[in-house]
């Protein structure tokens, strides 16, 4: 006998199927907050930081930005994640915001989304620090972003003794 009739043949379909970006549609357009967060990590290197950087989203909008700027200010928890929430100031909600990080959140970032209730991580890279397992609140995607992964490679490369130290200091 031959193959089956689909299901929908002959009915009218109302909905479209979802759809799933496929790889060489994100490479083509490369997401527009993980370029802007890309931006900033490379500016907070240019000034003597290391080159992460996390910016809050709400409504299609960046609402803060943030710069891990441990090394310039010697503070242990300037993380880009908690620049990035002090610099928005109190809110009344945080449930319909999304967070971008260059980097896998730390410990200190991942619990301050938890805390505040931030639904969404959009990471950058997960290479150079492998992500931390995430609450079942959050949703953590990795976007695998190759300019995120070889700016900090690059980093480590040419500057092995404050990221050594740092991430030794974070685990």
């Amino acid at each position: 006998m031959g193959n089956p009739l689909p299901p929908n043949y002959g009915k009218t379909v109302t909905e479209p199927p979802p759809q799933t970006p496929s790889l060489l549609k994100l490479a083509q357009h490369p997401d527009p907050f993980l370029q802007a967060a890309i931006e900033e990590a490379r500016l907070n290197q240019s000034a003597g930081g290391l080159p992460i950087a996390a910016l809050l989203i709400r409504n299609n909008q960046i609402l803060t930005k943030g710069r891990d700027r441990r090394l310039q200010t010697s503070d242990p928890t300037a993380h880009a994640e908690i620049d990035c929430l002090k610099n928005a100031g109190r809110q009344s909600t945080y449930q319909d915001t999304i967070l971008y990080s260059t980097l896998a959140p730390s410990h200190l970032g991942l619990a301050a989304a938890v805390q505040f209730g931030i639904p969404k991580i959009i990471v950058g890279d997960t290479v150079n620090k492998a992500p931390l397992p995430a609450p079942t609140s959050i949703q953590i995607i990795d976007l695998h972003e190759s300019q995120c992964i070889q700016m900090l490679t690059n980093f480590i490369r040419a500057h092995p003794n404050p990221w050594t130290a740092d991430m030794t200091q974070t685990r």
